[in-house]
């Protein structure tokens, strides 16, 4: 396979006890040596599942990918803490721990939904100073992290029985699970951390369509999915040969017809006749322009 040749997206099925870093890894013994390959979004080492590598060109599209919502199942252990919020942390059980009614901890999980405000796990790859959180409280250091903005859309209750507690969570870009685990604890006056994490789904791409890192080459290779997966939730125009050879040149492109079947100002994905994804292309409705943004394909 020539490497000119490769851009698309792959899902991974990551195991548990592995790095994100250490799946890419392992993912390019599949491809010639010199591809690109990076991840579009960390998974803990305690968690497993759906991991989208973007190979090639795709690379360029990784922002697109990291925006759509998650899907993952859970169990909460309740009546314990953890200092990285999970099993793989220092798990210390919470002195005189009672278990909440199960009323009580739908009320609960119903508190976290929508945007809300939420401090990242000490141990993790936000940033403090410059510095990784994960570095700083690996060498003793107070992690002081601030809380950011995230997005909770639902919280399925699977099951519980004290001290295990089941959820799928539907979420937004950079929300932790952990996080979740540790403040509902906190609210319970029990404690939890994050015993088991499998992520299922993020935005098009399902782990069922996921490839095991034990799988050979040939199998990785068939399971390549195309670029156009990574921009399904932009704006979707095509274009002209002679209007793509403008943006090719990184020149801007006169829509005036083409606005009309766009509503807002903002970025677009841009097709040739072939609907082969081309470009990602910004609109200024101002002057009726797509200005070049991400020129993929010669």
């Amino acid at each position: 396979m020539n490497t000119a040749s490769i851009d698309g997206l792959l899902v991974v099925d990551k195991p548990s006890g592995m790095t994100s870093r250490t799946a890419v890894d392992a993912a390019l013994r599949w491809f010639p040596r010199g591809t690109r390959l990076g991840h579009t979004g960390t998974l803990d080492p305690l968690a497993t599942g759906l991991l989208v590598l973007c190979l090639g060109n795709a690379t360029r599209l990784v922002e697109y990918v990291q925006k759509m919502g998650k899907t993952y199942r859970a169990r909460f252990l309740l009546g314990a803490r953890s200092d990285t919020d999970d099993a793989d942390g220092n798990v210390a059980s919470v002195p005189g721990a009672t278990a909440p009614e199960a009323a009580e901890v739908s009320a609960c999980l119903a508190s976290f939904l929508g945007t809300i405000e939420q401090v990242p796990p000490a141990y993790s790859a936000a940033k403090v100073g410059g510095r990784r959180a994960y570095d700083l409280a690996r060498r003793g250091d107070e992690v002081a992290l601030r809380p950011r903005a995230v997005t909770i859309y639902s919280i399925e209750l699977l099951d519980y029985h004290y001290p295990h507690l089941d959820l799928q969570v539907h979420c937004g870009k950079g929300t932790y699970i952990r996080s979740l685990a540790r403040d509902a604890g906190e609210r319970l006056g029990c404690g939890a951390l994050v015993e088991t994490l499998r992520r299922t789904r993020l935005g098009p791409f399902s782990v069922e369509e996921a490839v095991p890192l034990d799988a050979d080459d040939e199998t990785a290779r068939a399971a390549l999915l195309p670029m156009e997966r990574a921009v399904v939730e932009l704006p979707r125009l095509s274009l002209s040969e002679t209007e793509l050879g403008r943006l090719r040149r990184g020149q801007s492109v006169p829509l005036a017809e083409a606005l009309a079947r766009l509503e807002n100002e903002g970025q677009v994905a841009v097709f040739d006749a072939e609907g082969r994804l081309v470009a990602i292309g910004c609109i200024d409705s101002s002057f009726k322009l797509l200005l070049p943004s991400k020129v993929l394909r010669s």
